[in-house]
């Protein structure tokens, strides 16, 4: 069976295409490069350079038949959707329109979709789990939300198919380092902080000293990407043995504040990471962790590379010379 991959160059995306071929099923990648790179898409996988905003694009890469879509062609800049909404109106809300049109008329009626935690909002509980009210409080989740709703009208109307799978704070890399570039211009603080311990910035700015959490600073729930390409390949199964549509969020249930981040970077890294704290940010939750209790009890899936030295050192890893491929701080998890 082809599975046909937007986004597949990118980050996350990546690290989906080599679960799956890893389990035997053949891949098909469109991505325009924009922030993915070609060098990490496995050489098992067909490589179509386009746009999901292009028509023929589309039809090119739906003219293999896939027997289902995993859509992760978005942008995901969370403040950056604030200063520029058109730009995530067109590659996030009218590109997957696009798609979801192009798949109805060449009848692939199965599709999975990267969503976000950020579709939440300010948590009035934790942790959140999918009962939990939609409320945005940036455009990137609002467009991640209008794409939810649009999937639910086309499953209703179109008979396609689908699970959402809301992400919290994806971070690590594949660690056989099959993924060989880092991510480009992210804004999250894993990446921040392995450029700190690799030379490539000088200082990390925390957002806030004076949270009500234990040290003042901002709590999230950070989860390995391979556990995440994992659960792709699951939601994926759970379409073609159950049909029905799901909607669920993917995280480990635990907190990890900025100040942890950055003391086990230290530890893992053997590098100091120079920090100051400057004002709040406008939008930030003070704590922000999920429930994993539905993936596990309809996917099956649980957690299994998320603990946080592991994560770290995935990382840490692929900034490393060659001959230090094999880092000691990755171990079995």
């Amino acid at each position: 069976m082809n599975i046909l991959v937007t986004g597949g160059a990118g980050y996350i995306g990546s690290h989906v295409v080599i679960e799956l071929l890893d389990s035997g099923y053949d891949v098909t990648v469109l991505d325009d490069l924009s922030l993915g790179f070609e060098e990490n898409v496995d050489r098992r996988a067909e490589f179509i350079e386009g746009n999901i905003l292009n028509e023929q694009d589309l039809e090119t890469a739906l003219s293999i038949q896939p027997d289902a879509v995993i859509h992760l062609g978005a942008w995901k800049a969370a403040g950056e959707s604030m200063i520029y909404p058109e730009k995530y109106t067109y590659n996030n809300i009218v590109a997957t329109l696009k798609l979801l049109i192009a798949m109805s008329k060449a009848g692939v009626s199965k599709i999975i979709f990267s969503s976000t935690a950020a579709v939440y909002g300010y948590p009035e509980y934790l942790p959140v789990d999918e009962l939990h009210r939609i409320d945005p409080i940036n455009y990137y989740g609002y467009t991640k939300m209008a794409i939810e709703e649009n999937l639910k009208w086309y499953s209703k109307l179109k008979g396609i198919s689908f699970v959402s799978l809301r992400y919290f704070n994806a971070a690590g890399y594949d660690a056989q380092s099959r993924v060989v570039k880092m991510e480009r211009n992210s804004q999250n603080l894993l990446p921040i902080v392995m450029e700190i311990a690799s030379g490539k910035r000088d200082i990390l700015e925390i957002f806030g000293s004076d949270y009500d959490t234990p040290d003042g600073t901002c709590i999230r729930d950070y989860i390995h990407v391979s556990d995440l390409a994992s659960a792709h390949l699951k939601a994926y199964n759970f379409l073609n043995q159950c049909g029905d549509n799901l909607i669920v969020n993917l995280g480990t249930g635990d907190g990890h504040s900025v100040l942890d981040v950055v003391k086990k970077t230290v530890e893992v890294t053997k590098h100091q990471i120079p920090y100051k704290f400057v004002d709040r940010r406008v939008g930030d939750p003070e704590s922000l962790t999920t429930s994993f209790s539905l993936a596990k009890k309809v996917l099956n899936w649980s957690p299994v590379h998320s603990e946080l030295r592991y994560i770290i050192g995935t990382m840490w890893n692929i900034l490393q010379p060659k001959t230090n491929l094999l880092h000691p701080e990755i171990e079995s998890s």
